[in-house]
Order: structure tokens, then sequence, then C-alpha cells
């Protein structure tokens, strides 16, 4: 019987060691080595299917390849196929992750749900039984025939129910509880997360069906397993937003097939995920009236242009270091701003605690951001509210001047369109805005913008 080698491979990274070590020499963290047994070559067990043997090709000139355009189907959810880049492409593997409970069973179930409406759909549950996800389907009225689970972890079974089923579709829930029993490893370690998901890929590239698969983050926010997960996939997706606040946001942050710059916003209901069709609106419904540090600004995240409420809060301080804290807005860019404002306004803000913040839960960390931060600022030092009818946008150098941004005209529409009677941009980006319905003021500095 052939003997079997004990290696001891990092949980954060996946590197290897013939001996254990506190700390990783590869990522540096601390007790992440796990001894794992490696067979050998004799003992791996091959497929025992076909279903994703690759036949030997000869090179071919890259004139000869043939590029005609991917075909793309739609999931059925309009945020979700936006983020995507338009639907899904044919032999495409999707990685969906985020933290626990924020609504990646949901949103997979939902998405199966509408798939099955155009062909057989096979869903994988790893964590959870058919009778638990059927008690969950009929919560969120997602039922449908075409709809196959399958509550299995083994690799080699899902590939047999991939080849008798057929399905147009698979959803893989999750792929830390998938296992090869060809590996030693412990379900969820690195050697079985990697070695599932590159099985994962091939079945999807031989057999031309889309895989989503679900993974979940560590405490850093990091998807869990080797990095090696992000890179054989075609599309990473996470999925953001507070457990306990209604708003989610899909985030793609590789996209082979589209642009990273896209979300979809989604609100979080007792049936499940309904998706946001005018995010500004929602996002401004409760902000308050004639509040000092309180902005208005017209952010872009990909082709959408969202308005946000960026709000800010000075409070005195007797302490050497006063206290600087963001969320939802760049930080670096944020202590920038601070500096532009003490040095070239000639305000007194080094005894003042700051904190910024854009509400509700988004994310926005262009450099268009950087006037309505500073105007926030100012106006929670001061004790001035800014008039609650304006929209302010611009990117603030470090001598105090305002430079221009991009896709302004869109920006402009859309404060048009909810309403607002003016906006503050850069002096640039005036010429760009051809007949306005609002009143448009052009702006060279910070200083002119207050």
């Amino acid at each position: 019987m052939p003997k079997s080698e004990t290696r001891y491979v990092c949980q954060s990274c996946g590197q290897d060691y013939p001996r254990w070590a506190g700390q990783c020499a590869s990522c540096s963290e601390w007790n992440t080595l796990v001894e794992e047994q490696v067979a050998s070559s004799k003992q791996q067990t091959p497929s025992k299917f076909q279903i994703t043997n690759y036949k030997s090709q000869a090179p071919t000139p890259i004139t000869e390849v043939d590029f005609t355009k991917e075909q793309r189907m739609p999931t059925g959810i309009v945020e979700v196929d936006r983020v995507l880049g338009g639907g899904v492409v044919g032999g495409s593997v999707v990685l969906v992750s985020g933290e626990p409970g924020i609504g990646k069973s949901t949103m997979m179930l939902q998405a199966a749900e509408a798939l099955s409406k155009q062909s057989v759909v096979l869903y994988v549950s790893g964590e959870e039984s058919a009778k638990q996800i059927r008690l969950r389907a009929e919560r969120l009225g997602t039922l449908s025939k075409n709809l196959m689970l399958l509550p299995e972890t083994n690799i080699f079974a899902i590939e047999t129910a991939i080849q008798n089923v057929k399905p147009k579709f698979v959803v893989v829930d999750s792929i830390q509880t998938m296992f090869r029993e060809d590996i030693t490893s412990a379900p969820g370690s690195v050697a079985q997360v990697r070695e599932c998901a590159g099985y994962l890929v091939r079945i999807a590239k031989a057999t031309g069906i889309p895989i989503f698969i679900v993974g979940h983050v560590t405490k850093e926010g990091n998807i869990a397993g080797p990095r090696l997960l992000e890179h054989v996939v075609d599309t990473v997706l996470y999925f953001e937003g507070e457990r306990h606040k209604q708003f989610r946001i899909l985030r793609a942050h590789k996209n082979r097939f589209g642009s990273t710059n896209e979300v979809g916003i989604f609100e979080m209901k007792d049936k499940g995920l309904v998706e946001v069709a005018n995010p500004s609106e929602v996002f401004l419904s409760e902000r308050p009236k004639d509040c000092p540090g309180s902005v208005i600004t017209a952010a872009l995240e990909g082709t959408r242009p969202l308005l946000v409420e960026i709000q800010a809060l000075t409070a005195f301080t007797k302490m050497p270091y006063p206290a600087r804290k963001t969320t939802g807005v760049d930080y670096n860019r944020t202590a920038i701003i601070i500096a532009v404002l003490e040095r070239q306004l000639g305000l007194k803000l080094s005894m003042q605690d700051i904190y910024v913040n854009a509400a509700g839960g988004v994310r926005v960390t262009e450099p268009a951001m950087d006037l309505p931060i500073a105007l926030a600022i100012v106006s929670s030092s001061k004790n001035k509210p800014v008039d609650s009818q304006t929209v302010a946008i611009g990117e603030v150098g470090l001598s105090g001047e305002v430079r221009s941004v991009n896709q302004i005209e869109q920006r402009v529409k859309e404060a048009e369109k909810l309403g607002f009677k003016r906006i503050i941009i850069p002096k640039a980006n005036v010429k760009e805005i051809s007949k306005p319905k609002i009143e448009v003021l052009g702006v060279s500095s910070v200083k002119e913008a207050l």
C-alpha cells in the first residue's frame, strides 16, 4: 500500500510546508498551518465519468478561431443581469460571495427559480436538506417543477446528477461544503476547495453549462479558501450590506464577460430580495431637511448615476490626536480634503473629531465625491446647513481647485429627475451640459463653492 505524505498547508493562502510553523512565510498570517495527508499519485482515483475529459486539440492560428459573440441568457432578475453584463454566458463559472446571513442563498434560490422558467435548473445544496429548501421556497414563492434539488456534498455524485438530469444551469451552495473522496483533507480545507472548484470549472467548460458557486468570506472580508479560487472562475460577485439593514448591493469584482463597475441594488423583505428600481429616491427618502453637515451628490456606479447623501459631523475634542472616521467613503481622500480645508481656507480643524458617512449603506469612492465631502465638513464645522435643493459634484486638488469629472450630463439628468433646483459642478464641465432644466453653477475652487 503506498504511503501518504504529511504536509502543513496554510488555510489562508494555500502555501504548503514540510513542518509546522506558527506563522506562514508566504502571507504572514499566524496559526493558519493545518496538517493534511497528501496522497500519492497511485492513490488518486480518476473521474468515473467522461464528462470532464477534454479531447486533445492541435494549436490553431488565431485568425481561424471562431469569434462569434457569446450568447447571453438572462436570469430573469434585472439587477443580476446588469452586474453580469447582460446575462449568463454559456459555460461560465460565477462565484457569489458574502458574509453569513447577507442573503446569498436567498438570491440564488430566486435566480434559480427565474432561470427554471426557461429550462431545467439543478440546485445543489451542501448546507441544507431538501425539506429546508422547500420551506424557504414556500416563503419566497419560488416553486417550479423545473427546479431540481440535490442535497449532496460529493463532487462525483454531483457530476453524475449533471450527466443524468442534463440541466441548463447549476447552482452549488456552497463550495466550502464540497469534497472529493480521493482527497484525504476535510471539506472546507484549502486542498478540497481548490480541487472541487477546479473540477466544477472543468465540467462547465466541457459541457457549456453555466455554474453558480456560493462561497463564504472570512472575518477580514476575503473569500474563504485559496486565492486560486478567484482566479479559476470567470466572474466574482460580492453581496454587500449590513445584515440588520434592508438594502443589499451586488458588486462585480471580476468579470471576464463584462464591466466590473456595475452594481445591483436590492431590498430585503419578508418575501425575499426585491429589486430597487429607483435607488436614488430610496437613499434620499430619510434625509433630514436643513441640517448642517448634509450634502447631496451624484455618484456614478458603472453606467448608473446614484444620488447619495454625504453626512459629516465635527465635534470639539481635547485629545492630542483628533478622531478621523469614515463609512462608505475613501478614508485617504477624506484626510487629504481635511488638510486642504485647513491649508487653503484657513479652517481650524485640528481640534475637532471628524466623522464622514455615506448614508444608506452605499460605498462611493470616486474622486467626484471630494467637493460634497468638503462642503459637508465645512457645513458641520460652521453649523450652517447647505441648501437641501442643491447637489454638489467635483474633484478637489491639493491647491483647492475643483477639477472636472466624467459623465457629468448623466449626473445632472439624475438630479433633474428627482426635482432638485440647482447643481454645483466644476467650471470645466459646464460646456458639456446642453439645455439643463435646473440651475447649473460652475466653480473653479472650493472657496468659490462655499
